[in-house]
């Protein structure tokens, strides 16, 4: 029996992976973590270290996913697993946080990237393009995929020749940011790699993507382990590689404390007009990133409202089966969070409150009796978990202590969703 028309297969499982993934992080994060961390190995290892987070989180998703099917991800798995509030929480935080700063700030960094040019692209630009993007994916779940992989295919293209570019031309004659020395082992224990670790997996976001879509995919139990794994391990390499062409074309003066970090080194490496088109192409594929975000939050919103009372309303589909009104709030909220926060400090507190809940998740599969385990049956499984867990502890510590502020923010909006639930309960009951 054929699987119906309206499901996607692995290579769209893929892209949204790889889209939601590749975005503002990598092109926008070195600068920061060069304030205090600037031996390259040092570099290297936070994002191999963030790779494998990412991949032993996929494991765990690929059993979570595979197990309890249909849309919603983490709503699905906390809510299931431990209690209704934390399914709430969860998908409070992501329509509010998880889902919708992502995609804030990919068009935030979509007008500093094109801000090379003559004209000023500023918040309206963003604006704009957040809501041409939801557009797009409001007509149906073929338009969505044809368009969704149409700026995949630009994003995965354009990095790849950026990588073989950075890595044959020779670096510029003022010096570079390269640094093989032995201080690595000290940079290790400092606070601030913990710190930088935020910024790094914050990168890696969206490594759980295809899982919040399950119910749309083929064969889930083969391609969506698939799609998890494919999508992390290309990613990985991919990032390890941007950062060394990064630190390859320009030097730390050029990069510490700056957004743009890309810009510094493309405009280095291909001079000033052909820096100017690597700067489009980051912006075009930003728009994957925006997709991305768009698509799979929608999905995991519109699972949560249709169990809901107050969120009800986000639960409708249009007539090709797209939950467009989530979307268009997930669009909304995107457009308010531009217009009240930093660049920076929108960073910190979604990266804290995404790690947070990504934890809670991922103990999730310790519930897992073996018999209902599909991918992985040995026992060995419970190593991703444990190290996954024990990394975000660290990473979750030291973004407290260093960046309380922002963390505070992120606590406030998870204590305001625990006030909306009990009120959201209150409600629901005399239709029981």
């Amino acid at each position: 029996m054929s699987a119906p028309s309206h499901q996607i297969g692995w290579k769209t499982a893929v892209a949204i992976v790889v889209s939601s993934m590749i975005g503002t992080g990598i092109f926008t994060t070195l600068g920061f973590q060069l304030v205090d961390i600037t031996n390259t190995y040092s570099i290297f290892l936070l994002w191999i270290i963030g790779g494998m987070l990412a991949l032993f989180g996929a494991f765990c998703y690929a059993e979570l996913g595979s197990h309890f099917k249909g849309n919603g991800g983490d709503y699905l798995y906390l809510k299931e697993t431990y209690h209704p509030i934390l399914g709430y929480l969860v998908s409070w935080v992501s329509l509010i946080i998880g889902f919708s700063s992502p995609v804030a700030l990919a068009a935030l960094a979509m007008s500093k990237y094109l801000s090379v040019f003559d004209y000023t692209f500023g918040t309206g630009f963003s604006i704009a393009i957040i809501i041409l993007v939801s557009m797009s994916l409001s007509f149906s779940l073929k338009s969505s995929s044809k368009f969704h992989n149409f700026f995949t295919f630009i994003k995965v293209a354009f990095v790849i020749v950026l990588i073989i570019l950075g890595v044959v031309l020779s670096g510029p004659e003022t010096g570079n940011s390269l640094s093989f020395g032995e201080g690595w082992q000290k940079e290790m224990m400092l606070p601030a790699f913990a710190t930088s670790l935020v910024f790094v997996t914050y990168s890696y976001t969206g490594w759980n993507s295809a899982s919040y879509i399950a119910g749309e995919i083929k064969d889930v139990q083969k391609n969506l382990p698939k799609s998890l794994i494919i999508g992390t391990v290309f990613v990985t390499v991919c990032y390890v590689l941007i950062n060394y062409i990064m630190l390859k074309h320009a030097s730390l003066d050029q990069l510490v404390g700056k957004e743009d970090v890309m810009d510094k080194a493309a405009n280095n490496m291909l001079g000033l007009s052909f820096g100017k088109v690597v700067n489009i192409f980051i912006a075009l594929q930003l728009v994957a990133t925006i997709s991305g975000y768009l698509w799979v939050g929608s999905r995991l919103t519109q699972a949560f409202a249709k169990e809901n009372h107050l969120w009800k309303t986000l639960s409708v589909n249009n007539k090709k089966g797209i939950p467009v009104r989530a979307i268009f709030a997930h669009t909304v909220i995107a457009i308010l969070i531009i217009l009240t926060g930093t660049f920076k400090e929108i960073f910190v507190y979604t990266a804290f409150l995404l790690q947070l809940f990504a934890s809670l998740s991922v103990s999730t599969v310790f519930f897992l009796k073996k018999k209902d385990r599909k991918i992985f049956k040995s026992d060995l499984f419970y190593i991703f978990p444990t190290v996954f867990l024990l990394f975000s502890i660290y990473i979750l510590y030291f973004t407290f202590i260093h960046n309380p502020r922002e963390s505070v923010i992120g606590l406030g909006i998870v204590a305001f969703g625990i006030v909306l639930y009990l009120i959201d309960k209150r409600l629901s009951k005399p239709e029981s």
